[in-house]
């Protein structure tokens, strides 16, 4: 696809009558879908934003939220998604450093949030006024189309911009993998749409017409993705791999037949969890996809195979090769580009890779650099190639902690007590102690563990620094908003176990 927005346009124009969304149990053709899009780019306009403004979106699991985010795209300004769940005080930090003075929300908005909205306008997209005609479609490639808001180590979120170019980068880059798609297919939206994955699971169907499945956003998360895929037969999913291990216990009953692709990002996917899932869905293609936000979405892929043996580091399946137009290369200490099989930071280059962080010269000067006369990003992903070009993974940069001088890699430790634990999930992390000394404490996903036993199967296979000091049995692991293991919120739990 040459151009993969002006393809969405396409969309509405062939299947009218089509289902484009699901929420809710509710059916939205993309007819209705296109009133919604008009009736919000009227109001949009008579707001009278300037050009190419960042316009806020509160996100909410309804067809407006939808429409509000493809009006503002389309009519060539870029969207910035809120969650309105999030603290008060971080959305204020967003408005503030996105400049936003322009809000679509379609649900009263709590009054802890709207105390911060001084000087911004709400557009209520709830009771529209439809107008006969097509919706505007002013897109520029050097535009941005939205702004994420991801966490900063400072404590104040950085926004991470990407042009319209980038994102139809990734689209064309994704239909290029040769998958098979059309106006019949069902796609899983499982994700906040603060995260970026969202934004594949919404735009790749509407580029070919196909109908997006969303969850509920209360209650468990793996059991409406469980009961959606089941229930409406969806043929493409993207999902954390965190869900895999919610939903293992029920791997007997699940048999989705009509699943034809099965995609897992985000966080490390293990092969032993993997294989078991590919019993569930025995026709699906499995890919294990990789990338930051700042590289639009993911930027490489691995396809697993089904009877084995796979590519893997520690258990962890290799996260394959780059999509088209993506350069990937790994860069040692030396900042130099590491041999086959020698670790270091994995760096991204290509028309993928955003601008560079919203506002924050600082942050741009540590994470993009030159190399022969490409502009690469540093990824934070601790990395290394293989001899026909496959990447592992091997952990985060920042996950690498040194104890008692040795430097240690928490994926080796959590591989081993996976293992022993047959594939119950375990995951380790570096704390200071009173004595201001790192330690390992391990987490793990059961409430009747046998921790003498396992500890001695840990010091029969690592060296004596790289035990950990606690083995912390935790009965469900807490899950962030994108699906992802909260490793903070395991920390949390560390602090109440310490105060007991």
């Amino acid at each position: 696809m040459n151009n993969p927005l002006r393809q969405i346009v396409d969309s509405f124009q062939r299947y009218q009558q089509l289902p484009s969304f699901c929420i809710n149990n509710t059916f939205y053709t993309y007819g209705d879908l296109s009133k919604h899009i008009k009736g919000i780019q009227n109001q949009i306009l008579e707001s009278n934003p300037p050009a190419n403004s960042n316009i806020g979106v509160m996100t909410f699991n309804d067809i407006e939220t939808y429409a509000s985010i493809l009006a503002i795209l389309f009519s060539g300004h870029s969207f910035v998604p809120i969650n309105p769940e999030h603290p008060a005080e971080r959305n204020e930090a967003i408005f503030e450093q996105g400049e936003i003075s322009l809000l679509c929300t379609s649900e009263t908005i709590h009054k802890d949030v709207s105390s911060k909205l001084s000087g911004v306008k709400v557009l209520n997209t709830k009771n529209l006024k439809f107008s006969d005609g097509e919706f505007l479609f002013q897109v520029k490639e050097n535009d941005l189309a939205y702004i994420l808001f991801t966490s900063g180590s400072t404590g104040i979120p950085k926004g991470v911009p990407l042009k319209v170019s980038n994102l139809n980068a990734f689209l064309s880059s994704f239909f290029k993998m040769g998958y098979q798609l059309n106006e019949k297919d069902r796609f899983l939206q499982m994700f906040d749409l603060t995260f970026d994955l969202s934004i594949m699971s919404y735009l790749a169907p509407l580029c070919v017409g196909a109908c997006v499945y969303t969850i509920p956003l209360t209650g468990f998360k793996y059991m409406h993705v469980y009961s959606v895929m089941e229930e409406h037969r969806l043929t493409f999913t993207l999902m954390v791999p965190s869900i895999l291990t919610h939903l293992r216990q029920y791997f007997d009953e699940i048999k989705l037949d009509e699943l034809k692709y099965s995609l897992f990002c985000g966080e490390a996917l293990y092969e032993d969890i993997t294989l078991e899932w590919a019993k569930c869905v025995p026709n699906a293609v499995i890919e294990n996809v990789y990338g930051p936000t700042e590289a639009t979405i993911f930027c490489s892929r691995y396809v697993i195979n089904r009877q084995g043996p796979n590519k893997n580091l520690n258990g962890i399946l290799s996260i394959g090769k780059a999509m088209d137009g993506v350069v990937l290369m790994v860069l040692n200490d030396q900042n130099q580009q590491a041999a086959i099989n020698e670790k270091g930071e994995l760096c991204i280059a290509g028309a993928q890779v955003t601008p560079g962080y919203w506002k924050n010269e600082e942050k741009n000067k540590e994470a993009f650099f030159l190399h022969e006369g490409t502009r690469f990003y540093k990824t934070g992903d601790l990395c290394y190639t293989d001899e026909s070009g496959d990447i592992f993974y091997s952990g985060r940069v920042d996950f690498q902690v040194k104890i008692q001088g040795f430097r240690v890699e928490l994926g080796e430790i959590e591989f081993h007590a996976r293992y022993f634990l047959k594939s119950v999930a375990a995951v380790a992390v570096a704390v200071q102690n009173d004595l201001n000394a790192w330690q390992i404490n391990l987490f793990v996903e059961s409430d009747q563990i046998q921790k003498d036993a396992l500890m001695e199967h840990l010091k029969a296979h690592l060296p004596a620094y790289m035990i950990p000091s606690a083995i912390i049995p935790v009965p469900i692991f807490p899950l962030n908003t994108n699906g992802k293991v909260d490793r903070k919120q395991l920390l949390l739990t560390l602090n109440k176990t310490n105060i007991s």
